[in-house]
């Protein structure tokens, strides 16, 4: 039996979500492959993509890259794993389909 997921604070979600570039991010992770080059390190799809290649597609400096990704991962919605020196990053499918969920719900 799958556990369910814990509930999601929806203001905490919409705040991530009021971003743009924070929807792209989401955009882009739900096809990794398809976004993203290969990395020597980890795997795009069970890794997650490394800070550093979605910093170069937002066009931005990685600490600005890693600020929207640690709200999205506050917010639950993807999930960081560290490799080495790297933090790679991937969607918490489970997580934003409760969220869908607890929102229809809700409103």
């Amino acid at each position: 039996m799958t556990p369910t997921p814990r509930a999601l604070d929806i203001p905490t979600v919409l705040r991530a979500l009021a971003s743009p570039r924070r929807l792209q991010i989401l955009e882009w992770l739900r096809d990794p492959v398809a976004h993203f080059p290969p990395q020597r390190d980890g795997d795009l799809v069970d890794d997650g993509v490394c800070v550093i290649f979605i910093a170069d597609k937002l066009g931005v400096a990685q600490p600005t890259a890693t600020a929207h990704l640690q709200e999205l991962a506050r917010a639950g919605l993807v999930t960081p794993k560290r490799l080495g020196q790297w933090t790679f990053y991937k969607r918490d499918e489970a997580a934003i389909r409760t969220f869908k969920r607890q929102l229809r719900d809700e409103l």
